[in-house]
């Protein structure tokens, strides 16, 4: 007879509905972390204890980092070292001109070929005869300022993605501090990029600690900059765009795999995780998140808005289950 090992995963609490044409054709698990004003837990739903893959939600740590490397950051093409971004042309301005800084060709870039990560933007370079590139993956801007840093340290640039690289050690320092948890799983992101595992709850405390640091230290630099330069942290059709946008002073940065993090300005913070890494799911969990601190705003039915369609007509909804 064969034994069913029971997955911890699927215990995780439902923090999404699919919802097609009144029935529920699907739900997403995952766990979610909110932290109040002095840091303490307020909300716990699943797992928020064990390490998780921040993905692009670690990319303000690794911009401090830059930082603390001596490079002379700020403004928009700081926020573009912590960015996502959607491949606009003003991105792959700014990212030319992070390399310029650092006297190095776009060919110096070790992100993987891609083709802008928004749509709209993707369809249009695609249109004019354009070919994956380097500089269009959405790392490139971080990528940019990590070998400025190299540069302005005399560390070799070809090596800069390894792990043992003096860079890469200085992001994990960062990781170590800002989370208050040790670091036991060492990955590659997507961009190739050496990933530090942290909890949920630790994740939420990085976020936290970006709003509440010093003016004028590298991290409050980091938060200022991506709070002023939001649409550089995104693009101009991103909800992390729309929520510092729209909600000033409050820090915003998704990750792959459904990941989101979320600082505001009082010091409360949320992170995280749907479980099966649909990021369809992000904008009514991160809406109704937010609703629950009691944040209400017009941009909030912007982002949980993710209806489902058939024959190109609304006919459902995914929207938050708890």
């Amino acid at each position: 007879m064969t034994s069913v090992v029971p997955d911890q995963h699927a215990q995780l609490p439902v923090l999404a509905e699919v919802v097609r044409s009144g029935f529920t054709e699907g739900r997403h698990h995952g766990s979610l972390v909110v932290l109040d004003a002095d840091g303490k837990v307020e909300l716990a739903l699943g797992d928020v204890t064990s390490p998780v893959f921040p993905r692009s939600s670690n990319k303000p740590m690794q911009a401090e980092a830059v930082l603390r490397a001596g490079v002379d950051l700020d403004g928009e093409l700081l926020a573009l070292a912590a960015a996502s971004h959607s491949g606009e042309t003003f991105h792959l301005d700014g990212v030319r001109r992070l390399l310029a800084a650092a006297g190095l060709p776009e060919s110096a870039l070790r992100t993987p070929a891609d083709l802008p990560l928004d749509a709209t933007e993707s369809e249009t370079w695609l249109a004019a005869g354009g070919v994956r590139k380097p500089i269009l993956m959405n790392c490139s801007g971080k990528h940019a300022a990590m070998l400025w840093a190299c540069v302005r340290n005399g560390w070799p640039t070809e090596s800069y993605l390894d792990q043992d690289h003096p860079l890469q050690r200085l992001v994990l320092d960062v990781v170590r501090e800002r989370s208050g948890e040790s670091v036991d799983h060492v990955g590659v992101d997507g961009c190739g990029a050496p990933l530090m595992a942290i909890s949920l709850t630790g994740l939420a405390r990085v976020f936290r600690s970006y709003v509440t640091a010093d003016p004028g230290t590298p991290a409050r630099r980091v938060a200022d900059a991506m709070r002023a330069h939001p649409e550089y942290v995104a693009g101009t059709r991103r909800p992390d765009t729309w929520l510092m946008r729209e909600l000033p002073g409050t820090l915003s940065k998704m990750g792959a795999e459904a990941v989101q993090a979320v600082a505001l300005p009082d010091g409360r913070a949320l992170a995280f995780k749907i479980d099966d890494g649909a990021s369809r799911a992000l904008g009514p969990v991160l809406a109704r998140t937010l609703r629950t601190m009691g944040v209400d705003a017009p941009v909030l039915d912007r982002i949980a808005d993710a209806p489902l369609l058939g024959g190109g007509v609304r006919v459902g909804e995914i929207r938050a289950a708890f």
